[in-house]
């Protein structure tokens, strides 16, 4: 029997899974590609090929190498408002995570973030932090929100902080996040804490906290 062809969703949300890269960017390279015949993507070149009816061919590479060929309908280049988060809540992506996804803790770099990630643990510096907000949750309650601007020497990601970990950082802070998973939202990467991920304000990024640093730190229920 054969196998069912992948929608062009679960492709790209594959491909972004696997070469670390945000499925609305990976999208809009192909309309880049086909009106400029070719556009980068990270480390990975798109190729328009041409058109066949109402169909555009795409080559994607990684360098001289050939990873995938494909076609995609005209009229969905042109679409606008993609739900991209709902491409990569499927079984095959989910799959796919789980392959890649390291048997314990793993200790990271922002660059090297990719979604579904989990039991991340790294360390960063607060850039700032958003003024906190309250916001209705998919569980029908309110909770408090604020997002955190984090980096390292790789680059910058936004970490989520839910109530009580909303006072736990300021800007300036070196921070020491533990079993923390990543996901997408609105196209982008954001770290996540969850009820198992820790987050402690260190020293100057020492290796010790101080009283005050320990009487900050927070583990995540």
């Amino acid at each position: 029997m054969k196998s069912k062809k992948p929608s062009i969703s679960e492709l790209l949300a594959s491909l972004s899974v696997q070469y670390g890269v945000y499925p609305a960017e990976l999208f809009q390279c192909l309309v880049t590609a086909r009106k400029n015949k070719k556009a980068c993507c990270q480390d990975l070149t798109i190729e328009h090929r041409g058109s066949v009816d109402d169909e555009a061919i795409f080559m994607i590479k990684q360098a001289d190498n050939v990873v995938v060929q494909f076609r995609v309908l005209e009229e969905t280049l042109l679409e606008q408002n993609i739900a991209f988060d709902n491409w990569m809540d499927n079984d095959r992506v989910r799959r796919q995570m789980a392959k890649l996804a390291p048997a314990g803790n793993v200790s990271a770099s922002i660059k090297d973030l990719r979604h579904g990630m989990k039991k991340v643990n790294l360390e960063a510096k607060v850039l700032e932090v958003t003024k906190p907000r309250m916001v209705h949750t998919q569980f029908g309650n309110e909770a408090l929100l604020a997002n955190a601007i984090i980096e390292d020497d790789t680059g910058k990601i936004r970490l989520c902080l839910w109530d009580q970990q909303v006072n736990a950082v300021t800007a300036g802070d070196i921070v020491r996040i533990g079993n923390a998973s990543v996901a997408t939202f609105k196209g982008e990467k954001q770290l996540r804490l969850g009820k198992t991920g820790t987050l402690t304000v260190t020293k100057d990024g020492a290796a010790k906290s101080s009283p005050m640093d320990k009487a900050r730190g927070i583990v995540c229920n």
